[in-house]
């Protein structure tokens, strides 16, 4: 399914962030205690995430109408993540680190996608840089 306006675009990624944060409370309260704390914090993060997603789209709401997007699909970003709830440490991990992957690139993607609208592209590289960190924060000690 094409991804073919602001609009489009920034609700899938609300969506990428309101799955990712599921899995991370899920899997907080499955984790052992060394893991706990770190998908407690993502799933809070994820929280922060999606109240900046908001922002971005209601103070440009203005701009949303006038860039049509082209060439720009969802499917590459889709990922199925299972239960976290079946989870073992090993698989929480590994699954983790595919969605902070999975967010990087395509707000990444998609900034570039967004040129024509600068403050929404800054905006969706700033979250790439966020979830670049959780990843980093991700990799074992």
């Amino acid at each position: 399914m094409p991804l073919n306006s602001f609009g489009a675009i920034l609700n899938f990624a609300e969506n990428v962030e309101k799955e990712d944060m599921a899995f991370y409370q899920t899997a907080a309260t499955q984790a052992e205690a060394t893991i706990h704390l770190k998908f407690a914090s993502l799933a809070i993060e994820g929280k922060k995430h999606i109240a900046q997603i908001q922002r971005t789209r209601r103070e440009n709401v203005t701009e949303m109408i006038l860039e049509p997007i082209h060439d720009f699909e969802r499917g590459s970003y889709q990922m199925h993540i299972g239960d976290a709830a079946e989870m073992n440490a090993e698989a929480l991990m590994t699954t983790a680190i595919s969605l902070e992957e999975r967010a990087i690139r395509y707000y990444g993607d998609a900034a570039r996608k967004m040129r024509a609208l600068p403050e929404v592209a800054r905006a969706l590289k700033t979250l790439a840089k966020k979830r670049k960190r959780r990843r980093e924060r991700l990799e074992p000690a």
